[in-house]
């Protein structure tokens, strides 16, 4: 059946049937614009970046060193792809079917932000949202009048900001996102004091997530083995955020664990190795983020003296050092996410001949081929890879500076950034909204700069359902968005949280029916078990409370250190 977004959509957008403010520069965009310049001139090795045309392409996506080349010629006859101009006139203007699917909820229906407003009140409810909901959704959050009960983030921050919530005196709290960060929420409330606070979810079915579900398997409990056995080195397990509470406390069990994002990722790995002797690091589940990784140090390795290395990346590290932790990253080979793992080879040929002006961003999760043209355009301040928020900072800080530039000029100049969004749809919300807050603060560039957000996924991006009203809904089978001539643009699983649900749930507490919602409750796999003695829920937290440590104090504790070199 449709889901309830793929049904308005479709009510609101004729959809034709196809034939067939930035933060300081972190050290990972260091790393990326300050790598030589003479890259692209230089002839491809074996470890470089793609060239430019004819492009080189990694024959296998998400391998640590190419294992075949093969030359791709740009494609005369290649659709383009669909888009969202922002700051033509008051009015967002779609090209494409999936982008006016998108735009058709940009703005939010007033009813429905009085609907929730209205009921969130009534329950004393905060809501924390992932980046990844659907358009409808995260417009509607951002309408709220009430911003301080609602955050939309990345997952790094979600627990913070319920945290934050419960101390401002809210009584429950709701996680739209996927099971993992629901579970991952309630730990940290616990921690924090505020374990009698109730989480809910946003559908009773699991909300799962491929990536995660990738470290649930025999093959990741024995590629942890393999680590815990080492003998000439002393290891951590370095584990991805996007993973369950069970998989994280079974981890422990097995070897030193401590949890990263995407945005703290090369802190983790750079800090452990500077205060660990004789470290190697077990990163997994991503696959993926993992390789790209390695290459990003391969680079530091290729173009980087002792001196820069020091001030541009960690002031205890050189080019021995990071020798030596490249030397010592082992990453698990078989983890990906559905969403990212679609940027690959045909996505890249399109964004190569179709787009060689835009600036091109790419989150660590995706494929090699999607990776190395965002990194070769991040060389010259063309791109961005790193986490969601990476991704936002970057487009917010290019359109600010367009817009300040031609605010000074007295001329009728006009700029039309393009930025492909290397990462899942639902980002879009985000960036209309800061693009409008820049233009809105900079009146005289109002009509001389446009953002043109360009979606990796075929123009007609819908498929023939046989379930539908219409015949047809957004997204081929594999999923709303997806397209085998482009990428994933959309995740399914974080489709299942809707506007409709979370009105439903706010009301049912504020009539003092909330013993009906135990359904929506987080997965509790680990209530009553013990690891060890300690409950296994503990255990589960261990691995965030050091990441946590390392996020306030810029160094890991010592008694993680301990732990590592004990075992």
């Amino acid at each position: 059946m449709l889901s309830r977004f793929a049904t308005r959509t479709l009510r609101r957008v004729k959809v034709p049937v196809p034939a067939a403010a930035p933060p300081a520069v972190s050290s990972l965009q260091l790393i990326l614009q300050q790598t030589v310049r003479s890259s692209s001139t230089s002839p491809p090795s074996s470890r470089g970046l793609a060239s430019a045309a004819p492009a080189v392409q990694w024959a296998e996506s998400c391998s640590p060193e190419p294992i075949g080349f093969e030359v791709v010629q740009p494609k005369e006859d290649v659709g383009a792809f669909p888009s969202i101009l922002i700051g033509q006139g008051e009015s967002l203007v779609a090209k494409g079917s999936f982008a006016e699917a998108q735009k058709a909820f940009i703005d939010p229906d007033p009813e429905s932000v009085s609907e929730l407003s209205s009921a969130m009140e009534a329950a004393n409810v905060g809501i924390v949202a992932h980046f990844y909901m659907d358009v409808e959704l995260q417009s509607v959050l951002q309408a709220l009048p009430n911003q301080k009960r609602v955050k939309i983030s990345d997952s790094l921050v979600m627990g913070d900001a319920a945290v934050k919530m419960c101390e401002d005196g809210a009584e429950a709290i709701c996680v739209l996102g996927v099971d993992f960060m629901s579970e991952s929420v309630a730990a940290i409330l616990g921690k924090n004091g505020y374990g009698h606070i109730p989480v809910y979810r946003a559908d009773e079915r699991k909300i799962g997530c491929s990536l995660a579900e990738s470290a649930e398997n025999l093959s990741y409990g024995a590629w942890l083995t393999k680590a815990a056995g080492q003998e000439d080195t002393n290891p951590l397990h370095v584990i991805y955020i996007n993973t369950s509470l069970e998989t994280k406390a079974m981890s422990t069990n097995i070897v030193p664990t401590v949890t990263c994002t995407s945005s703290n990722v090369l802190q983790t790995m750079l800090q452990s190795s500077v205060q660990i002797p004789d470290l190697s690091i077990w990163y997994g589940p991503d696959t993926c983020m993992g390789y790209n990784l390695q290459t990003m140090f391969r680079k530091v390795l290729a173009h980087w003296s002792d001196d820069e290395i020091k001030q541009k990346l960690h002031q205890e590290h050189d080019r021995a050092s990071i020798q030596k932790l490249l030397d010592n990253l082992h990453v698990y080979p078989s983890g990906n996410c559905v969403v990212h793992h679609m940027f690959g080879k045909e996505c890249v040929e399109t964004v190569q001949s179709q787009y060689p002006d835009a600036f091109v961003s790419a989150h660590l999760e995706v494929p090699g081929e999607m990776f190395e043209i965002a990194m070769e355009a991040s060389l010259t301040d063309r791109g961005v890879v790193g986490s969601t928020s990476d991704i936002l900072n970057f487009i917010t800080k290019k359109v600010e500076e367009a817009a300040v530039e031609l605010q000074q000029r007295t001329s009728d100049e006009k700029k039309n950034l393009q930025f492909i969004l290397g990462t899942e749809a639902g980002m879009v919300t985000s960036i209309v909204s800061n693009v409008k807050r820049i233009l809105a603060s900079n009146p005289a560039a109002k009509d001389k700069v446009t953002a043109e957000i360009i979606f990796p996924v075929a123009s007609d991006a819908v498929m023939v359902d046989s379930d539908s009203e219409f015949g047809i809904s957004p997204g081929v089978s594999g999923g709303e968005g997806c397209s085998t001539a482009g990428g994933c643009a959309t995740c399914p699983f974080m489709k299942m949280n809707e506007l409709d649900k979370v009105v439903d749930i706010c009301n049912t507490i504020a009539d003092g029916r909330s013993d009906t919602l135990t359904g929506l409750h987080p997965p509790k796999r680990l209530e009553g078990k013990t690891i060890k003695g300690r409950p296994a829920v503990e255990v589960g937290v261990d691995s965030i409370l050091h990441m946590r440590h390392l996020m306030s104090e810029g160094r890991f504790s010592e008694d993680l250190v301990k732990e590592v070199v004990k075992n």
